[in-house]
């Protein structure tokens, strides 16, 4: 049994954390003694996403300009990855029972793709619509209203076409180790004259998570997020949790999906689903146990 477990931002920084060092180890902690029933299982594997974390790094090195030269987005990605893997591994490592490790991964795209004209992928804080306009004016970012939360920057996501580590992962895994890979949907590279070259973009973790997960042959795909289960007719009175779906379901729900938030998780399922005939289970770390015995979450299975 193959598990890939995709942690999402909420298991790091919560709504009103400033994301302080401190509020994402104790946030982690309690998401991470809530993946026990998943660590039993024999090969695991965790990806995480790193929205707020590679936007404040962004931030950081803007306003560090006149002192040390900005990193490009690639790198920033990279930055955090390692960050947000070395804390997952310590707070993974009493849990799991065995040897944990994180392994920085690069993840090929297309240098065409159609993203890099449209950037999507949120990252960083929310602003208010007055203090986004002010962004958008003084520094020329793209903002775009998330899930009704607020304004947060946009940068380019291109689909996910390679794990370029993929055999360095089996190897761990084979060898019995929990593996930390394609965090924050991995190092966006491209193919240039037989050689690997970053490209500012960030992957969407859930699709990186889903390719993983189908090149390894996994048998379920676990995508943790801030919701118990996916709700249908979200923010109407006619608000329900939706236990199963299949994939002409899923599909079918895709159009009244949040563009941001819970669109991609159920495209990656999807795509994870259709590709491989295994489960993919939508749940919150607090959710995780009832979802596993049936009682909460979102199931798609062909």
């Amino acid at each position: 049994m193959t598990t890939v477990i995709a942690l999402g931002g909420n298991a790091l920084v919560r709504a009103g954390e400033r994301g302080t060092a401190a509020e994402q180890l104790a946030n982690l902690r309690e998401a991470c003694a809530s993946l026990a029933p998943l660590l039993e299982d024999p090969d695991v594997v965790i990806t995480h996403g790193n929205g707020p974390q590679v936007g404040n790094e962004l931030v950081r090195q803007e306003r560090a300009a006149d002192e040390v030269p900005p990193l490009p987005l690639y790198l920033a990605v990279a930055q955090t990855q390692a960050e947000i893997g070395a804390l997952i591994e310590t707070e993974l490592r009493p849990v799991a029972g065995r040897p944990v490790a994180c392994l920085l991964t690069h993840v090929r795209v297309d240098e065409a793709d159609p993203a890099f004209a449209e950037p999507t992928k949120p990252v960083g804080p929310f602003y208010g619509e007055e203090q986004a306009e002010e962004l958008t004016r003084d520094r020329g970012w793209q903002l775009k209203s998330d899930a009704g939360r607020g304004f947060r920057r946009v940068v380019p996501s291109p689909a996910p076409l390679e794990i370029v580590e993929l055999g360095e992962i089996q190897a761990l895994v084979a060898a019995g180790t929990c593996v930390i890979a394609c965090g924050g949907g991995g190092i966006p590279v491209v193919s240039r004259n037989g050689r690997l070259s970053g490209i500012d973009a960030v992957i969407d973790k859930d699709r990186a998570s889903a390719l993983l997960a189908r090149e390894l042959g996994a048998n379920r795909l676990v995508i943790l997020t801030d919701v118990p289960a996916l709700l249908r007719g979200f923010g109407t009175q006619a608000e329900e949790e939706v236990r199963t779906l299949s994939p002409r379901e899923a599909e079918d729900l895709l159009p009244e999906l949040a563009e941001g938030s819970m669109q991609p998780k159920i495209e990656a399922s999807l795509e994870f689903v259709r590709a491989t005939a295994g489960e993919a289970l939508i749940t919150s770390p607090a959710a995780l146990a009832d979802a596993l015995a049936g009682g909460a979450g979102t199931r798609i299975t062909a």
